[in-house]
């Protein structure tokens, strides 16, 4: 019997909507036309760029300085030029491009970042659903058994139902239910939790730059560590080739031991330093076997030179005015402003009366063959509404704390805008001061080389005793070892820059379909 109601209902609730279903919920709608008010609490606004005109203190130079060898160049700042969505493609290194494809292909916290924005932007549309009314159908089918007076029935002989037998109560029908958002507590809830989408949205892209920047980073270091080793290797040959010259000497009497015992100090001490920069060099390969998504074992991708890498000439620097556009961190803390602004309103129509609507239409019988008979109809429609009258004062300081917070995250944003500028601030002037630290270094390591070529040739003509050979090979040793640091720290200010900017994550073609669709996130 209840798989025949079941058939039954169904066929007939397709009429029924179209006729005392929606006639319900008309007539709800109707009531939210006159009911629905504008949303209480503070409307946000996007805060407006600081009123500056420049990173620095005082104007940036037109080119820095150069010198000669790899990563020398002079680098110019064109300000106001767009920057590049594969910003490290300006690197020139197809070891280097390859290595982030893999990682952006691979890497978990993207996933996770990439997932969690999905899913709130599915809770967006969850909350979405409170503006419609809410439709549910019902069929239910009961034996009972009850006195006839308590029942108020009769006899029915036609229906089969005698005095004290058991007789079958079938019901099927549509209710509507709704909750006009008078004062705009459910559009308050949806704001915010579009505006947790959109925090989520840039919290992918700052996901996103952070692993291009740490990948360019971690390739320049395996660079330059590489170098490290390669300049200590040649320093280490150097020394034990004085050792053997001063070792023959002291045999032939024309040296004191005391030299070569200074000699094999020295040689310790250097090769003192290889077992460091060789574990740096095994953690920078794990990390970026990390950064893409691979266990250490199974990481074999090439080594880098910094030879190989081309040092960017023009380097495009934003107006102050669109770097809060651009910045990952800056549109994530609006997007907390934002959800903290909605939560106030959210926080004041609790305050405020709630209105709830409801009608249902349906059929009750005996039998299926009578159960949609225009004699069954039942129908009902009902409004109510519910004033907090006393809730020992938590909605007032519910709503006290929401305005808190908001102002809490104003100065958050604020805050983070602060720091922003500085950190743009603080690369441009260390891109300026690196290259001219460069070019001293590169000088040093020149006079260094030169000094040790006469001291070696006087050496050895016996014009100058053997400590100021050992004083000019520590000072060369040093010399070598720093220009290779600053070398590698001017790819490493060019890649920060970028990133510091925003990395130009507006410009990228690879962002999914079903990812971008967050509205109002481009600058």
């Amino acid at each position: 019997m209840i798989r025949q109601v079941v058939g039954m209902f169904w066929l007939k609730i397709r009429s029924m909507r179209r006729v005392c279903a929606t006639g319900i919920a008309l007539a709800l709608f109707g009531g939210v036309a006159v009911l629905t008010g504008c949303a209480v609490g503070p409307d946000y606004r996007r805060p407006a760029p600081p009123d500056v005109k420049s990173y620095t203190a005082h104007a940036l130079p037109a080119r820095t300085a150069a010198t000669a060898g790899p990563g020398g160049s002079a680098q110019s700042f064109l300000v106001g030029r767009k920057i590049e969505g594969a910003w490290w493609s300006l690197f020139h290194s197809p070891e280097l491009d390859r290595l982030i494809s893999m990682a952006l292909a691979h890497n978990p916290s993207l996933v996770a970042a990439q997932n969690t924005l999905l899913a709130a932007q599915d809770q967006v549309r969850v909350g979405q659903g409170a503006f419609f009314p809410s439709l549910s159908g019902s069929v239910s089918a009961a034996r009972e058994l009850q006195p006839l007076q308590s029942a108020g029935l009769t006899t029915d002989k036609a229906a089969g139902s005698t005095s004290n037998s058991p007789f079958s109560l079938l019901n099927a029908g549509v209710s509507v239910s709704y909750a006009p958002d008078v004062f705009g507590g459910v559009r308050r809830q949806v704001e915010g939790l579009e505006a947790v989408a959109q925090e989520q949205r840039f919290a992918l892209e700052a996901a996103y730059l952070a692993l291009t920047a740490n990948v360019v980073t971690a390739a320049v270091t395996d660079a330059s560590l590489r170098a490290q080793i390669v300049a200590t290797k040649g320093i280490v040959a150097a020394q034990r080739h004085e050792l053997r010259i001063l070792q023959r000497q002291v045999t032939l009497g024309g040296a004191a031991e005391s030299s070569v015992m200074t000699q094999q100090a020295l040689l310790a001490q250097t090769l003192a330093t290889l077992p460091p920069l060789e574990n740096q060099l095994a953690q920078t390969r794990n990390q970026l076997a990390a950064y893409e998504g691979a266990y250490p074992a199974d990481f074999h991708d090439p080594d880098f030179d910094l030879a190989q890498l081309h040092l960017p000439h023009r380097l495009p620097v934003s107006l102050p005015s669109e770097l809060v556009k651009q910045r990952p961190d800056i549109r994530q803390a609006a997007a907390v402003l934002h959800q903290d602004t909605a939560a106030v309103g959210v926080a004041t129509a609790d305050m405020l009366p709630q209105i709830t609507l409801s009608g249902s239409v349906g059929h009750e019988a005996l039998t299926a063959a009578s159960l949609f008979t225009p004699e069954t109809l039942l129908w009902n429609l009902a409004a109510g509404v519910v004033q907090p009258l006393f809730e020992g004062g938590s909605l007032f300081y519910q709503r006290r704390a929401a305005i808190a917070t908001m102002r809490a995250a104003a100065a958050t944003y604020q805050d983070t805008v602060i720091l922003a500028f500085q950190n743009v601030s603080d690369v441009l002037v260390s891109i300026t001061n690196d290259a001219r630290a460069l070019q001293a270094d590169r000088a040093a390591e020149t006079a260094t080389r030169e000094s040790l070529d006469v001291a070696e040739a006087q050496y050895r003509a016996g014009a100058v005793p053997y400590t100021t050979v050992l004083t000019a090979e520590q000072s060369y040793e040093k010399s070598v070892i720093i220009r290779i640091q600053a070398t590698a720290q001017r790819y490493a200010d060019t890649a920060a820059l970028f990133q510091a900017l925003g990395g130009g994550w507006w410009q990228r073609k690879d962002v999914a379909p079903n990812i971008e669709k967050c509205c109002g996130v481009l600058p």
